[in-house]
């Protein structure tokens, strides 16, 4: 029995890459930082402009890895463990994560803050030209 799937349709074509994405993403779905995605207003109105912000108290610059690898933005955090330090309860997560975000065309990373245990990642799309291209018609009797 085949598997059919929403990008299978004869419509969609070239589509492949983006199924494959979106089953790699399914399948790392861990809550883990909490994160926001939210819209930024520009004064010109021109270019998309989105902030993604994740909760990653506890790890400072240096504990953070943000790359930008084809269409997905990848955001890493790994605390390496003080021996020196001896816990009675531990019940703040120090624990290493990978979060990854697919980026459509266009889309890129313009900057990233850490503040209050807050990152904080803008992104923008400036607005591409519209193009029309005619097509010729060759007629061949």
């Amino acid at each position: 029995m085949t598997r059919m799937t929403p990008f299978s349709s004869p419509l969609l074509l070239g589509f492949d890459s983006m199924e494959k994405t979106l089953e790699r993403l399914a399948k790392s779905a861990d809550g883990y930082p909490p994160y926001n995605i939210e819209r930024m207003r520009g004064e010109d109105g021109g270019s998309d402009r989105l902030r993604i912000t994740l909760a990653v108290a506890g790890f400072s610059e240096a504990d953070l890895d943000i790359t930008v690898e084809e269409n997905q933005l990848l955001v890493r955090g790994r605390q390496g463990d003080d021996p020196e330090r001896e816990f009675l309860h531990r019940g703040i997560a120090a624990r290493q994560f990978q979060r990854a975000f697919v980026l459509a065309d266009g889309m890129r990373v313009t900057g990233a803050e850490l503040k209050n245990g807050l990152l904080a990642i803008d992104l923008d799309r400036p607005q591409p030209e519209r193009l029309v291209q005619k097509i010729n018609i060759s007629v061949k009797d």
